[in-house]
């Protein structure tokens, strides 16, 4: 099937103002307060494409301008195992990693594959600036495996102290460079490095969790599990950095409601933080839109302690209009926190209960669950999602694999003209 680009408008959560994407528009160019922006698809009805692979099948809600090799799509199941173990007549996994069993094919074993490959078809073809990507571990793996199969340059910001996330079955291509902040460094000071970056005309930032494309690719998640299901769940769960994630999935709840075949969006998105580092929990409880305060010395020592380091972001979009606080409240939503010693308690447990391995922050959403039916949050007979946003590692890298040593590493304090510099020499 020949791919044509997806039709949509952009739209300000805030005010509702519609306007053209201009081809990277990350925010409205008219201003005002701070917003998310959301595509307006000129399908409104939620329409799979069966002719088109993988991550593609869902192109109709991705606001792409082409389709890219090797994508694969989320996979949703009914659960017995788990299900029966915490007696839920309707649980639904929506799992994003690598299990052939089951039809789950994420080489990088991340859901972070689906921002990849929406984030890089929204690219245009003729594109001559480098694309700057800012990651904690995952979406690194995912962006890095995808530029490097459809030769896509791209410089890739991550903390020195993560790079052992950075593993691959075979040798990256060259159009792929990794800069790395030093040891005791966070996913902070990686975005600091890319914004640095970026302030090169040579450079443009992919835009984290204000590029549609990256929302609306994660949002397939959801659409995943409402194809399999037949209907809106009325929960959902998953483990949250920034929330994202989240927020992409109530973006399509909205669009599914609107479509009119699968039930009101009645959906309570609640997330999950590993403690100690619980900034969207600790904002939240406070019913406070401005985030908690949280001091970079502890932040830091926080984000190093914790089992699932993808979790740690200490700039997320909570507060911004059509952010994680907008989302938690129109949904009825809430937060949930977990030790490390649960997340190992819930990866054995998993296993056993599943049959295949989950990365630790999925294993936060679960315990979030578990926490959510003892407390009588969620019914027995409600359709709950669980998004498994990870897992199948040990099996992946059984094919063998190779780590990307870093190109550079930089301090996130040197000027921004040393940090341009040395990364131009690399081209």
């Amino acid at each position: 099937m020949k791919f044509s680009p997806t039709q949509y408008r952009l739209m300000n959560v805030a005010t509702g103002r519609v306007f053209d994407d201009r081809g990277w528009d990350l925010a409205d160019p008219q201003g005002g307060e701070p917003s998310l922006v959301r595509a307006v698809y000129e399908q409104k009805q939620f329409t799979p494409h069966d002719d088109l692979r993988g991550l593609y099948r869902y192109a109709e809600w991705m606001p792409i301008r082409r389709t890219l090799k090797h994508s694969a799509a989320p996979v949703t199941y009914k659960s017995r195992g788990l299900a029966k173990h915490l007696g839920l007549n309707n649980l639904y996994i929506t799992f994003s990693g690598y299990n052939p069993k089951i039809g789950a094919k994420m080489q990088t074993c991340s859901f972070k594959e689906t921002e990849a490959f929406s984030v890089c078809a929204r690219m245009d073809r003729k594109e001559q600036r480098v694309l700057v990507v800012q990651s904690a571990g995952n979406t690194a793996r995912a962006f890095a495996q995808v530029c490097s199969d459809n030769e896509i340059p791209v410089v890739i910001c991550v903390p020195q102290d993560n790079l052992h996330d950075l593993w691959f079955h075979k040798k990256l291509h060259r159009c792929v460079k990794l800069i790395a902040a030093p040891h005791g460094c966070d996913y902070y000071d990686a975005i600091a490095l890319g914004e640095k970056l970026a302030q090169d005309p040579h450079f443009f930032l992919e835009g984290g969790a204000k590029n549609v494309a990256r929302r609306d690719g994660m949002g397939t998640t959801l659409l995943s599990c409402v194809e399999k299901a037949g209907r809106i769940p009325d929960a959902y769960f998953q483990a949250v950095g920034s929330g994202t994630g989240a927020i992409a999935a109530w973006e399509n709840a909205e669009r599914l409601a609107a479509d009119g075949r699968f039930g009101p969006n009645r959906m309570r998105v609640y997330v999950a933080q590993n403690a100690p580092f619980t900034l969207i929990h600790d904002s939240w409880q406070a019913r406070s839109r401005a985030l908690a305060a949280l001091d970079p010395v502890e932040g830091r020592r926080q984000a190093e302690v914790i089992l699932a380091k993808v979790l740690s972001n200490r700039k997320p979009p909570y507060g911004i209009a059509g952010g994680m606080f907008d989302v938690l409240e129109a949904s009825g939503g809430d937060t949930f926190t977990c030790t490390n010693d649960d997340i190992m308690y819930w990866l054995l447990q998993f296993r056993n209960l599943e049959g295949y391995d989950l990365l630790p922050a999925p294993c936060a959403a679960v315990a979030a669950l578990a926490q959510a039916v003892a407390d009588g949050r969620v019914g027995k007979d409600e359709y709950i999602m669980l998004n498994c946003t990870g897992g199948g590692t040990l099996a992946s890298m059984a094919k063998g694999y190779v780590f990307k040593e870093p190109d550079l590493v930089l301090d996130p304090g040197l000027p921004a003209e040393e940090v341009i510099a040395a990364v131009l020499s690399l081209f």
